[in-house]
Parts: C-alpha cells; sequence; structure tokens
C-alpha cells in the first residue's frame, strides 16, 4: 500500500490539515484501520468499489463522499485497485467550503456528495493535488473559523479542560457551546476533548522507551488509572496497548 500526505497551500493551512492519497499494490490487500481525529473529511473514489465504514458502505467510482467525524475506529479494506484521493479538514470549517447539513448529521458516517459539492473526476488525474487546491480556493466563503479559540484552549491542555472551563474562557454558557460544537465539528465539546487527550495519550505512548510506565503515563494524560487509559484505547482503536 502506498500512502502520502501532502500540506496546503499558505493561504489554506487555517482550514486543512492535509491531502492525501492512497494506492493498494498487488502484493497486500487488507483491512486498514483509521482513527477518531475529531476532523471531518472529503474524498473521492478513482479505483474500484472500496468498501468501507467496517464493511458496510461502498465507495464508488468517480463519485465523491463526506466523511464525518468519528467517534470510534473505522476499517477500510484494500486491495490492488484501491485508489482513495481525498482532504484531511480542520475541525469547524467545513461550513467554510459548503453549504450543507449541520457537522452532527453526518458522524460517524459517509455520504454521497451531490454534483455541485464533488470533484471532477476528469480533471483530478493529471495533477491531483493541485486541482485540489485550486477546489478549495475556489470555494472559501468566509475567513472566520467557528469555535477557533475553544478548539486552541482544547488543543493548549491536550483535552484536559472542563466544559465548564471551556465556556466561562471563552464567555458562553455550557448549553450554547454544546449545540454550536454539534452544529460545527459534529461531536459534543466532550467527546472532542476525550479524542484529543486519546491522540495525545497515543503519542506519548509510540514515542516512550520501554522503561516508562503504562500508568506513569496515564496519570500524564489525565486519565484515573491504567484501566481507564486502556479502555480509551480500545475504544478508540478496538486494539488493546500491547497491540499498537
Amino acid at each position: 500500500m502506498e500512502y502520502k500526505k501532502k500540506e496546503p497551500y499558505k493561504d489554506l493551512k487555517r482550514f486543512i490539515h492535509f491531502y492525501w492519497e492512497l494506492k493498494g499494490n498487488k502484493l497486500e490487500r487488507q483491512w486498514e484501520r483509521v482513527f477518531p481525529d475529531g476532523c471531518a473529511g472529503v474524498l473521492i473514489n478513482l479505483g474500484n468499489t472500496c468498501l468501507t465504514d467496517n464493511g458496510s458502505f461502498s465507495l464508488e467510482f468517480g463519485k465523491t463522499y463526506v466523511v464525518g467525524a468519528m467517534t470510534s475506529f473505522k476499517d477500510s479494506f484494500i486491495d490492488n485497485d484501491t485508489h482513495l484521493l481525498g482532504v484531511c479538514l480542520k475541525p469547524a470549517t467545513f461550513a467554510n467550503f459548503y453549504n450543507y447539513a449541520s457537522q452532527n448529521e453526518l458522524t460517524n458516517d459517509t455520504i454521497e456528495f451531490e454534483k455541485s459539492n464533488s470533484f471532477n473526476v476528469d480533471k483530478i488525474f493529471d495533477n491531483p493535488f493541485d486541482y485540489l487546491s485550486q477546489f478549495f480556493s475556489d470555494r472559501i466563503k468566509a475567513k472566520n473559523i467557528p469555535l477557533q479559540s475553544v478548539i486552541n484552549d482544547i488543543h493548549s491542555t491536550n483535552g484536559q479542560i472542563s466544559i465548564h472551563e471551556l465556556s466561562k474562557r471563552n464567555f458562553t454558557t455550557v448549553r450554547q457551546l454544546e449545540r454550536n460544537f454539534k452544529k460545527f465539528v459534529g461531536l459534543s465539546p466532550k467527546e472532542y476533548s476525550n479524542i484529543i487527550r486519546f491522540q495525545n495519550a497515543l503519542t506519548i505512548i509510540k514515542n516512550s522507551d520501554e522503561n516508562r510506565s503504562f500508568l506513569d503515563i496515564a496519570f500524564e494524560c489525565g486519565y484515573y488509572d491504567h484501566s481507564h487509559l486502556t479502555n480509551e484505547i480500545k475504544r478508540n482503536t478496538g486494539l488493546s496497548p500491547s497491540q499498537l
């Protein structure tokens, strides 16, 4: 399997994490697992039909799909004829490009886009990343990103901040914060914070030496104990810590 990423141009970096391309090969036919990161995305299938959403949904050639924010892992089957191209949007930026459904209607789902929102399959093959850059540059509707200061607070604390503290810092009510998060991110602020905390723990686990205790990592990341972190890893990845 060949997977590559490309950063967006400067003007789009506030809105887009990266563009990506995935191609299968003849030697590998396997299920590929993606973990939740709190972000929505858009992709097009440039190869044969591809099973995704743990085998419950098929991506068809030439069609564009929106993928909502996830609260758990998702598996896709990759074979030698798989060719997917997509974009990982930053949280709460979907509305900067699309007049579409509230993000909580897309959570954990993959939905085919209508033609007016889709990538042009005839134009995308020659220079796919340049095409995506131009596509999103042309579509941008507003420079302001909803909830940006709240999202910054969550990331700066690695998800270890209460919803009450978030609302206080950003001069809003808990109820209004939850409503806006579901509308623009597709998750509650607590769900999003938990994902960021999990992602931070995952990074620390992968980069720690063998002598560091799992309990120590759990405490650093704001989990109650070893079991609490283990359960969060299993919920988000379907794997035990030793399988990561």
